[in-house]
């Protein structure tokens, strides 16, 4: 077999606000080095950034601040966070934004005055979420793929990376890709490499992101060994649009800025049932909205197709219209009107806080191998805010950009790729190929089922139990499962079977992180353990990959900055 060989001095693994923010800072500190983006899709045009609506965290107005920030987070994720990449995130977000603005050339919504307009998301005791309209994403992404454009930074789009290979001697080599538009394999060979490859928790019935999104870089950091943090933490954003069954539309988020406005969630029965639930009502962060959906739907209160309704009607159709253009037009395009009528909504998958462990300056154990975006974890603990998302790709990809070339200064040199590794890498991705043509598409339901019905977004254990041995199931029938060697070039059936291979292999980690949590943090919710726990003994789980099988464990969170039933806040905020 032909195996193409590539050399770059940087590798960056994905092309979202992270990846491209690391090219270019790393460009810019040293603009000798070669960089490369390597991307599933096309560079701009893929991945999750450009899909953000809502907007970007940031501590700028009076009556804010950064300290106050850092508190919404750590408590919105219930103090699971490691506050150290919890600081970083909250701080540097202040630098970032007017990079966006100034150097970057993004343009954002503004008072009257001048300054930057901040709309309101749940679980925010200030209105801090800059944005563009409820289209921040394309503005974000338009902008920085243009300067990207602009400077000799390589591109290799409609790459799949498949495999993190290692040196002989244990340090990181480079990275197996797969060209999709020839079926050819290349072996990138880098000195350093960053993932940010993206989350994307596309193995539960109702998701957010775009169906090429698969846990690829995860299952990658997994099998090379790298252990994984809270795991078990999934986020179900409340309002995903509820379409029907027949279109690919169904799971597509309709943003917090329409509840932060003052949107109003209703059953089947037309009562505002939030009220029942939290004193917050709609503004409750994402996790106990999305449990409160739940239970009305548990409860047969629903709408038509099984969820429950937003309206907005009662703000003014023309205000909400003119506010939320993008969600309108989109509601439209399924035949709803938003601004003056009802939507259905369901919780569906949206974000993973857990990933790759990593320090603040985003390196991992593994020398050379940095991680920045969804493929890294600590930052967000049990639950993301809305408007962190965004913050923190463009936040740690700037970092990673600024550390890479240092690291590079004082590590330098490529390193020869175990071979072993490489052809066995090789090979495995090749299986299907080996095996009879089998039905992808059963397989893929009884994942989406599996994990909505008995991983979702309440568990218990005889559930996680059943869910468990179902994956098990799911992995041994595609193993056996193969399909036609048609030619490798475009074809779209490989990569559906190499994008469920990476979500069931995600989807056990979380299983087993989920069983190993015997309490009820944000996101994760067990019903048989409804209780958080002891907040100062707070303890997260790690995920690895050992010669045994997966070995989840539990180390104890370091409250580096404030520690549970302490600010940092005066007290006249900490009252609110």
């Amino acid at each position: 077999m032909t195996l193409e060989r590539l050399k770059t001095d940087i590798l960056i693994l994905g092309s979202g606000g992270a990846g491209l923010f690391a090219a270019l800072h790393a460009h810019k500190a040293n603009p000798d080095l070669d960089v490369t983006v390597a991307t599933k899709g096309l560079l701009g045009k893929c991945g999750c950034t450009r899909m953000v609506q809502g907007g970007y965290n940031v501590a700028l107005n009076p009556g804010d601040s950064v300290e106050r920030h850092f508190m919404d987070t750590i408590e919105g994720g219930k103090w699971l966070p490691h506050q150290e990449l919890a600081w970083t995130l909250v701080s540097t977000a202040v630098e970032r934004v007017r990079e966006l603005e100034n150097e970057i050339g993004c343009f954002f919504d503004r008072n009257a005055d001048g300054t930057l307009h901040g709309k309101a998301f749940a679980g925010q005791t200030f209105d801090r979420t800059v944005h563009k309209g409820d289209l921040t994403g394309i503005e974000i992404i338009n902008r920085l793929m243009e300067q990207v454009w602009a400077r000799p930074i390589r591109r290799l789009e409609e790459h799949r990376a498949v495999a993190l290979i290692p040196a002989q001697d244990g340090a990181l080599a480079g990275v197996l890709m797969i060209d999709i538009r020839t079926g050819a394999f290349r072996f990138v060979a880098a000195q350093a490499v960053l993932l940010a490859t993206g989350g994307g928790p596309t193995m539960y019935r109702y998701h957010t992101p775009s169906g090429d999104k698969s846990m690829d870089g995860l299952a990658m950091a997994l099998r090379a060994g790298l252990p994984l943090r809270d795991m078990e933490m999934v986020q179900f954003h409340p309002t995903g649009l509820l379409a029907g069954a027949d279109t690919r539309m169904t799971g597509t988020v309709l943003e917090e800025g329409l509840r932060g406005a003052g949107g109003h969630l209703l059953n089947g029965a037309m009562h505002r049932f939030m009220g029942d639930y939290d004193e917050n009502l709609e503004r409750a962060t994402r996790d106990v909205v999305s449990r409160a959906i739940h239970a009305e739907m548990k409860a047969a209160r629903t709408s038509p197709h099984g969820g429950v309704y937003i309206k907005m009607s009662h703000l003014g159709p023309a205000k909400v219209a003119k506010e939320f253009k993008g969600m309108v037009d989109r509601c439209r395009d399924c035949g709803f009107d938003l601004a003056g009528g009802l939507v259905e909504v369901v919780p569906t998958a949206h974000y993973f806080m857990g990933g790759v462990i990593c320090r603040a300056d985003t390196a991992t154990d593994w020398p050379g191998l940095f991680v920045a975006g969804e493929d890294a974890s600590g930052m967000h603990g049990a639950n993301r805010l809305g408007g962190n998302g965004v913050a923190n790709s463009t936040v740690f990809g700037g970092i990673a950009g600024d550390v890479m070339p240092r690291w590079i200064a004082a590590n330098p040199g490529h390193r020869a790729a175990d071979e072993h590794v490489l052809d066995a890498e090789l090979q495995r991705a090749l299986h299907p190929f080996a095996r009879k043509a089998g039905n992808l598409n059963d397989l893929r339901e009884k994942l989406l089922d599996t994990m909505w019905d008995e991983v979702g977004v309440v568990r218990d254990r005889a559930g996680l139990d059943r869910g468990i041995a179902a994956l098990d199931t799911i992995e041994a029938e595609l193993l056996a499962t193969g399909l036609a060697d048609d030619g490798r070039a475009f074809n779209m059936t490989w990569h559906d079977w190499l994008n469920l291979r990476s979500l069931t292999e995600v989807s056990r980690v979380i299983a087993l992180a989920a069983r190993k949590r015997e309490n009820s943090r944000g996101a994760h919710f067990r019903s048989d353990f409804p209780e958080p726990g002891d907040l100062p003994s707070s303890r997260f789980t790690v995920a690895r990959q050992t010669a045994g099988g997966l070995d989840i464990t539990e180390e104890p969170v370091q409250f580096t900055h404030v520690k549970p039933g302490e600010t940092l806040l005066p007290d006249k905020f900490a009252a609110e």
